[in-house]
C-alpha cells in the first residue's frame, strides 16, 4: 500500500450532487484507510487544488459527481499539476458529461441511442413538435447533470411545460427523450473489462435519485438473468459504448433493453457512486471482488496523460 504513496479522495464539491459524492467519497476514504493507505479526505468547495501540490500528495481519487468534478474541470487541473487521477481524462468526462454530445458521438460510432431532441432554456420549446416526432411516454432531462436530478418522465403532453420549467432549473440546454419501454441494465467497466450486468427493477416511476440511493424496495439483478450470450453482447457493446466517449480506467454505463430486443445506451458515468446502494461495488461484488478490494483497483489504475 505504500507504492500507492499519499492519497487525497476528492470529495463533496459544489455540484448538486453533493451529498451523494461525500457518502460515496467517505466510504472510498474508509475502505482505503483499513487498508493502511495514506488517504486524506480533500473537499475542493473548501480548499483550493493547488493545496495538493503544496500538501505533496502521490495520487488522487476522485469521488466527486457531477460539475466540477465529473465534467473534466478537475481533470485538467490534475493534468495541469501532473498528478495521477483515477477515471477519465479531460475528453472523456467532459463528454461523458454532457448526455447531448454523448448521443451525438454514438449516433456517428454507429451505437444505438434513444431518439431526442435539444431544447434550450432560453428558447420556447416546439412540444407539440417533439411528441410528434418521438411519441410518449418522453423523459425530460437536464444536458449536465447526474443521478436522475430534474429528469421527468412524461405520460402525458400537457405535463411537458412542468417538466421542462424543472430541468431548466438545472441547465440551459434540455433533452427531452423518447422512452424505452423495456429493462434497465447497467454495465459497470473496471479497466478493460465489463463486469456482470446488473437489471434493475423499480415500483417506482423510472429509476430516479430516491431510487438509486435510499429507496429499499429497488431490486437490483445480479447475475441479471439474461442469457449468456446476450449478457456477453451487452458487454462488449458497453466497453465500445464507454471506448468511443474517450472514457478510461473505470464507470457505468446505462441502457435499456428494449421490447425489440435492441440496446438503447443512455448515459456513461465516469465517477460512478461508491454508496450502499451503488452498482459498480454490487457487480464487483458478484466478481467475487470486495469494496475494498475495488477501491483499491481502481486507485492502482489512476494515471495522468492524454485520453
Amino acid at each position: 500500500m505504500s507504492d500507492l504513496g499519499k492519497v487525497a479522495v476528492l470529495y463533496g464539491g459544489k455540484s448538486a450532487e453533493r451529498e451523494i459524492s461525500l457518502m460515496s467519497g467517505t466510504a472510498v476514504l474508509n475502505a482505503l484507510l483499513a487498508r493502511g493507505v495514506d488517504a486524506h479526505g480533500f473537499d475542493p468547495r473548501d480548499r483550493g487544488l493547488e493545496q495538493l501540490l503544496i500538501e505533496h500528495y502521490d495520487r488522487v481519487f476522485i469521488a466527486l459527481h457531477g460539475r466540477y468534478g465529473e465534467d473534466g474541470t478537475v481533470q485538467g487541473a490534475l493534468e495541469l499539476m501532473g498528478i495521477p487521477y483515477t477515471g477519465s481524462g479531460v475528453l472523456g468526462s467532459a463528454l461523458a458529461m454532457d448526455k447531448l454530445r454523448t448521443k451525438l458521438v454514438w449516433e456517428a460510432a454507429g451505437i444505438g441511442a434513444a431518439p431526442h431532441v435539444r431544447c434550450d432554456a432560453g428558447i420556447a420549446p416546439d412540444f407539440d413538435g417533439a411528441v410528434a416526432m418521438l411519441g410518449l411516454p418522453l423523459m425530460v432531462k437536464p444536458v449536465h447533470e447526474g443521478s436522475s436530478i430534474g429528469m421527468t418522465k412524461v405520460a402525458r403532453a400537457q405535463d411537458l411545460p412542468e417538466a421542462f420549467a424543472l430541468a431548466a432549473r438545472y441547465d440551459s440546454v434540455i433533452l427531452i427523450e423518447q422512452f424505452i419501454e423495456g429493462t434497465e441494465l447497467t454495465v459497470g467497466v473496471l479497466g478493460d473489462e465489463a463486469l456482470p450486468v446488473i437489471r434493475l427493477e423499480t415500483p417506482r416511476v423510472f429509476y430516479d435519485y430516491q431510487a438509486k440511493y435510499f429507496s429499499d424496495d429497488t431490486r437490483y439483478i445480479c447475475p441479471s438473468g439474461l442469457p449468456a450470450k446476450q449478457e456477453q453482447a451487452i458487454q462488449a457493446a458497453s466497453i465500445e459504448a464507454f471506448r468511443v466517449l474517450a472514457c478510461r480506467g473505470w464507470g457505468r454505463v446505462d441502457l435499456m433493453l428494449g421490447q425489440d430486443g435492441r440496446s438503447y445506451f443512455l448515459e456513461v458515468n465516469t465517477a460512478p457512486g461508491m454508496t450502499d446502494h451503488s452498482l459498480v461495488p454490487m457487480a464487483a461484488r458478484v466478481r467475487g471482488m470486495s469494496f475494498d478490494d475495488l477501491v483499491i483497483r481502481i486507485l492502482e489504475l489512476a494515471r495522468v496523460g492524454t485520453d
